[in-house]
């Protein structure tokens, strides 16, 4: 009987993106393993393409105070008999699970205390995440973790702005709006790039970026909107052949950035670059962070100056 295995990876998209190396690396450490993925809705039909995985299971996030649904999770766990679990969610509410499956608690490669592959530690939270990653799977004798691998993603949709085309993402989670650059700054950017002949490319989803991406269009009408208009797939898909991205720290940029595009990426002071800003998957792909305490102080010109060194 093949071996099995439990991986956690419950969220955020740009933190399941970043996740790819160390999933692609447990599965070729693993071979001949029955290997499943615990995790949420959102990300099923991404880990089903990925290929790496003999089963999917969405039940990762049970609301606390369903005491029912937190006990079907654990005992669905402790009926599996997993030869080893890796957990790459490594917060709280992983830690909680490794408790709760006292006292016959698998093999486990994460931060919870008393695991067999525990790591943990200040170290471990001042190092991004990629590295943070390759450490603990170091720790269970994983010694070769790659970057993030998305080369199984990709879309239905065609789409085929003119190229060459740069994609815009202006929007991100709607409880963090300071994480967005303004729209308004948005628009400049666009003009300036419209001037170059480079054909703005506005991704998102939801009315409220679809808002931000009318102000953008306002500002420069040849802008081209694909807001609610791409999967993640497709999202991948336009990468691939654009020019370059330009977005907040957010997931679609983490998706574009995985996809080898060229990329600008803004962080305020509600993220922290050194710990999970996208990294570049190969070494002659261009990828420049900014970073300012608040959005609304960065520069239209200091955007334009890391445009100009991702594209020489």
């Amino acid at each position: 009987m093949s071996e099995t295995i439990l991986v956690i990876k419950l969220s955020a998209l740009g933190d399941f993106i970043q996740a790819t190396g160390p999933m692609k690396a447990i599965r070729a450490a693993h071979p001949a393993a029955k290997i499943t993925l615990l995790t949420t809705p959102p990300f099923e039909s991404m880990a089903r393409a990925t290929g790496w995985f003999d089963a999917v299971w969405t039940d990762g996030r049970p609301g606390w105070s369903d005491l029912a649904a937190v006990a079907r999770l654990i005992g669905r766990i402790r009926r599996a008999r997993f030869a080893r679990v890796y957990d790459l969610q490594t917060q709280g509410r992983t830690v909680r699970y490794f408790q709760l499956l006292w006292p016959r608690r698998p093999p486990w490669s994460g931060n919870a205390p008393g695991a067999a592959f525990e790591y943990g530690g200040e170290a471990r939270d001042r190092l991004h995440v990629q590295d943070s990653q390759r450490n603990q799977l170091r720790i269970a004798g994983i010694g070769e973790v790659g970057p993030p691998d998305i080369g199984w993603l990709t879309g239905k949709a065609d789409h085929r702005p003119p190229e060459p085309f740069a994609l815009l993402v202006p929007g991100g989670a709607p409880h963090r709006p300071a994480k967005r650059w303004p729209a308004e700054r948005y628009g400049a950017l666009a003009r300036a790039l419209a001037g170059q002949g480079v054909t703005p490319v506005v991704l998102g989803h939801g009315d409220e970026e679809a808002a931000l991406a009318a102000v953008i269009q306002s500002v420069e009408p040849t802008a081209q909107l694909l807001v609610g208009q791409t999967s993640f797939g497709d999202i991948a898909d336009l990468a691939r052949r654009a020019a370059l991205v330009v977005g907040n720290d957010t997931g679609p940029v983490h998706i574009a950035i995985a996809a080898g595009a060229p990329g600008v990426v803004l962080f305020s002071a509600e993220s922290n670059p050194d710990l999970s800003a996208p990294r570049p998957i190969r070494a002659d792909q261009p990828v420049e962070i900014l970073r300012a305490e608040d959005l609304a102080d960065l520069g239209l010109a200091t955007v334009l100056d890391a445009v100009a060194r991702v594209r020489a």
